[in-house]
């Protein structure tokens, strides 16, 4: 099996170029190529396949040419994730499946437009964050409130007033299953100044990672609210945010209808499994 190493501000990935949909990979295989001990390591994978052919209804009817097959780390199925389209849209240029420029991916959350050159930073047009409410998350047996966002994907992000190294996240965050039934990603958030916080996250099926991209849209979003309720999805606030995250640093934009996240993607191996080992 054939593979890239890529990451996005630390958030890394095992790319699976599959164009033709032949791979039958398993949760159990997955969770292998994430093993950081006996596999090759990561937060996910990220099979590169053509959107017509990626057995999913609902995906095969979107107009993109490729589709990013989203798994975390323990094998399940995820709808976004806005580090790893990142990496997948450099590898589809770096690979010549792609030119620079501005075009579309298909995920299990629609379409994701993503913007680049032949180097340098991508940008992602990640959609509009949806404001579900308040809710709670606990860390050693501390409650913190948070603002419940969806990016296509959940997300709790709570802010805090303590030093970020002071959260345990070696255990995932405690939170109520009944608001959150399919899991959530919890993240952390403190502000550092005008419109540039810092964030740490816990990542459903993955765990406490470097970085997640639509996480830090949805801390963006938490911290322009500063605890005001909005009215409508579309009353949330505007604006450009800085957001630090253990692996590095992205920008997003908040705007009407939308919002748009900037940060690195870099390529940094490639190879293949032993024949057999998986």
């Amino acid at each position: 099996m054939r593979f890239i190493k890529g990451h996005g501000t630390e958030n890394d990935f095992v790319i699976l170029p599959d164009p033709d949909g032949a791979l039958d990979l398993t949760a159990e295989a997955v969770a292998r190529l994430c093993d950081r001990h006996a596999g090759i390591g990561a937060d996910g994978v990220l099979r590169v396949v053509r959107t017509k052919l990626a057995g999913e209804p609902a995906v095969e009817a979107l107009p993109a040419e490729w589709f990013m097959d989203y798994r975390n780390a323990d094998g399940s199925i995820a709808e976004m994730c806005g580090n790893g389209v990142r990496v997948f849209a450099r590898y589809l240029v770096d690979a010549g499946l792609a030119e620079p420029g501005e075009w579309d991916i298909a995920t299990r959350a629609g379409l994701r437009r993503v913007t680049l050159g032949a180097s340098g930073d991508v940008r992602v047009e990640m959609s509009a964050p949806v404001y579900l409410g308040e809710g709670e998350a606990t860390v050693a047996g501390e409650a913190f409130g948070g603002v419940r966002v969806s990016m296509g994907n959940p997300h709790l992000a709570c802010r805090v007033d303590i030093p970020l190294a002071d959260l345990d996240l070696c255990h995932a965050p405690g939170f109520d299953p009944a608001v959150f039934p399919e899991g959530v990603n919890v993240e952390f958030f403190r502000p550092l100044g005008e419109r540039h916080v810092e964030m740490r996250v816990y990542e459903r099926g993955s765990g406490e990672t470097r970085s997640c991209g639509t996480g830090t849209v949805a801390v963006a979003v938490a911290a322009a609210l500063g605890g005001a309720v909005p009215g409508s999805p579309s009353d949330l606030p505007s604006g450009e945010w800085t957001v630090d995250v253990p692996g590095g640093r992205v920008t997003v934009s908040l705007e009407a209808g939308t919002s748009y996240l900037t940060g690195p993607a870099v390529l940094v191996a490639e190879g293949e499994t032993r024949p057999g080992w998986l």
